[in-house]
């Protein structure tokens, strides 16, 4: 990739209307720009970093055996009046009438979809347990969205749901989930917590929520030295405040702000009960479907990493999720031809590893392509000029840290190759 020819987008204000860091950086490195209230679109730059995040987290769906589906977005009020949740689920239900008049709605969520699409083929309890899940865009009409994508009406969500015989394997696959889910915030390098949470409009009989610690976090957290936490408010519906001043204080336990990224919900037979999802079993007894749901906030977590990964220059990424994992930045390569044809040998024999490496070759001054990069928060920064040319050499520096140091060539593949 070379940035002479990339849609680069960076600004070099502050955006005037944005209230968190993250909704900052993400419009002033170009990440992504407003269509309408609570809506986004992602720029090239912005699309890399969720398509990273998406593959993470759908190499570890596919890894515990939940099987990649997509449903439409357009669901039709039927399926939600059989539920119950037509008049109940509330404002954040965007509603619609096509040309005949029939009703319906934005996914929010896809319980209904998803159950409706079970019970059309399950005929037989062997065929259980089914795991499932999607990536897709959802609508909730949030009364004020703010913070950027951070509370968007708009936003990419990975749900998962499973389909039981009985609870003890809906208990076996929801710690499957937990798993995973584990898992894929540890790939992400975020520091995150686990908590014991409220089932909320989802429903059913135990949840847990997955947060990112950061200072910007609408979340209390009560977090303990192995990392465990406990949302403040399931803590205050089970103790009164002197109770939970003793738990703190017998347990060490510290205040911590987190940003939800990820929610799941053992739903029990809230779903296929009400629609009539069910099935006889070996002794031919008629079972309603045991089910689970798994929700991860794939753009929320671009948010919530840049909240607590960034320093005065712009965004530091975690390398698992950078858009791009090395970039060169030439000085003076249009007026320099030793200069363009090093960076030009750079570049093929780092592609040709496999690193994600992009060229800046445009015509501009080297300090304005370094605050780019720093902005954009590619961890790895390599510096080509003449005397590198000449020298076959170059300068280079980890984003974050201001020590820059001289490497050859090998050196710099061996570096950015592991």
């Amino acid at each position: 990739m070379k940035a002479s020819k990339y849609p680069l987008f960076t600004q070099k204000n502050n955006p005037s209307d944005a209230e968190i860091i993250s909704h900052k950086l993400m419009l002033k490195a170009g990440l992504t720009r407003q269509q309408s209230s609570g809506q986004y679109s992602f720029l090239p730059i912005g699309y890399r970093v969720l398509k990273k995040i998406e593959n993470i987290i759908r190499e570890e769906m596919n890894a515990i055996g939940s099987a990649e589906i997509l449903m439409p977005s357009v669901q039709p009020s039927e399926l939600w009046e059989e539920s119950g949740r037509w008049e109940t689920y509330g404002l954040e239900l965007l509603r619609l009438k096509d040309r005949h008049q029939r009703d319906y709605c934005l996914g929010p969520t896809f319980e209904e979809v998803i159950t409706d699409l079970v019970r059309k083929d399950l005929n037989s309890y062997k065929q259980l347990p089914i795991n499932m899940y999607q990536i897709s865009s959802k609508f909730r009409d949030e009364i004020r969205p703010r913070f950027g994508i951070m509370r968007a009406r708009e936003f990419i969500m990975k749900d998962a749901y499973s389909f039981h015989l009985n609870q003890e394997c809906l208990d076996e696959w929801y710690e499957n989930y937990k798993k995973a889910y584990n898992k894929i915030f540890t790939r992400l390098q975020l520091e995150y917590t686990m908590v014991d949470a409220d089932s909320g409009n989802i429903g059913g009989s135990k949840s847990n929520e997955f947060h990112v610690i950061a200072d910007t976090g609408e979340d209390d957290l009560l977090i303990d030295q192995d990392g465990i936490g406990v949302n403040y408010e399931i803590a205050q519906t089970k103790y009164n405040s002197d109770d939970i001043k003793k738990i703190i204080r017998e347990n060490n336990l510290v205040h911590k702000k987190g940003i939800e990224v990820g929610h799941i919900f053992k739903l029990g037979d809230k779903y296929s009960k009400s629609m009539k999802l069910s099935i006889a079993n070996a002794e031919s007894k008629i079972c309603n479907i045991e089910m689970g749901c798994y929700g991860i906030g794939v753009s929320r977590i671009i948010a919530a990493a840049i909240e607590q990964n960034h320093d005065d220059k712009g965004i530091v990424w975690p390398a698992t999720i950078a858009p791009f994992k090395i970039v060169i930045i030439e000085i003076d390569g249009h007026k320099n031809e030793s200069v363009r044809l090093y960076t030009s040998e750079l570049y093929e024999r780092l592609s040709a590893k496999g690193v994600e490496v992009i060229l800046d070759d445009r015509d501009s001054k080297l300090g304005n392509k370094l605050n780019d990069w720093e902005l954009i928060g590619v961890p790895n920064i390599v510096i080509v000029g003449k005397s590198e040319a000449e020298t076959k050499s170059v300068t280079f520096k980890k984003r974050g840290q201001d020590d820059k140091s001289s490497l050859s060539i090998e050196d710099l593949i061996k570096i950015t190759s592991d």
